[in-house]
């Protein structure tokens, strides 16, 4: 009998050797991993992955969609109101909005990622861009409150009341003749047994403008290890729901903005690379981050590191006056 327990003991334990070897194998060849989160045994890893641009104009908050966003861009628009790129790929929303209009940085940013780009409307040379660079588009104003792919909801006014049917978007994408399953290489992403270096980061706000108009905050969740968004103090959560939304990787960059009309529009250098902070399980490291092949990384000493497996959240600030006088870290 005591022989018998000890080989049953042993066959349970090659299992769970095998088990955690194929675990890793999946791990490093991007298997089953959200490419976006890193995330395992996510069945959506080869559904193309949709940028939608959202609306962060006070009259549009609070948002739909967002806490489904496996990445979200946050970026200067005019003055010094930001608007977001949402990147949906492991989670679908039912809605998501308001959405706004197009931007050249936005769309550079989706098509580094080849993702559908959605969006509502745009100035006319925008839209002669994405033509000419045949960015794979569906653009809301030519589906203006359809009922099927956009609605426009009563209870906010234009232009801070269009909203993204989700469902449909890749019905429609099939309609223009754009691939909806993609492969994608996975982002980097740290392992289980990786530690995390840095200073202890519990808060971090980021000043969009000197008069403390557009204040960007974000909370660390001791309990849940993700961090909690605030704008001008109020915290980011979906409309309907009040769900907040939490994601693991707050990553800051600094880079050069300029403005080229006198619509005020800017021109945003995602090229360069520059100045970082990564905030991630209440610690923040300061990084470098570069475009490569069209993704925003962070990197040190010229090695790229890995994100937490997790939502991401990126918030894109002016080289000038610079992230160290942006940003400002409290340890409480």
């Amino acid at each position: 009998m005591r022989k018998k327990i000890i080989f049953m003991l042993l066959v349970v334990f090659m299992l769970l050797a095998a088990c955690s070897k194929d675990e890793e194998k999946r791990e490093e060849s991007g298997q089953s991993i959200s490419p976006l989160t890193g995330i395992s045994g996510n069945e959506n890893v080869d559904d193309r992955i949709v940028g939608v641009m959202v609306n962060n104009h006070p009259k549009a908050r609070p948002q739909s969609g967002l806490s489904k966003a496996d990445i979200v861009f946050e970026v200067l628009a005019e003055g010094k109101i930001t608007r977001f790129l949402a990147l949906f790929q492991s989670e679908k929303p039912d809605m998501v909005g308001p959405v706004r209009s197009a931007r050249e940085y936005y769309f550079e940013l989706a098509n580094g990622y080849d993702a559908l780009y959605v969006y509502h409307g745009a100035a006319n040379f925008v839209n002669d861009m994405i033509d000419e660079r045949r960015i794979e588009h569906i653009d809301g104003a030519l589906h203006d409150n359809d009922g099927n792919l956009f609605k426009r909801e009563s209870f906010r006014q234009a232009p801070h009341n269009s909203y993204l049917q989700f469902a449909a978007v890749y019905d429609e994408a099939e309609a223009k003749g754009y691939d909806i399953k993609q492969d994608y290489q996975a982002l980097p992403f740290m392992k289980k047994s990786d530690k995390i270096t840095g200073e202890p980061a519990y808060r971090a706000t980021i000043a969009y403008a000197t008069n403390g108009q557009n204040t960007v905050t974000f909370d660390y969740d001791e309990e849940n290890e993700t961090y909690k968004r605030f704008n001008d103090q109020q915290q980011t959560v979906e409309l309907d729901s009040e769900e907040p939304v939490q994601v693991s990787n707050v990553f800051i960059i600094a880079t050069g903005h300029e403005i080229i009309d006198d619509e005020g529009r800017r021109a945003v250098d995602l090229e360069s690379g520059g100045d970082a902070y990564l905030l991630q399980k209440g610690k923040i490291r300061k990084v470098g981050w570069e475009n490569r092949e069209g993704r925003i990384v962070p990197v040190k000493d010229g090695q790229t590191i890995g994100f937490v497996p997790g939502k991401t959240w990126v918030n894109i600030i002016p080289a000038d006056p610079g992230i160290e006088q942006s940003v400002t870290i409290s340890n409480e």
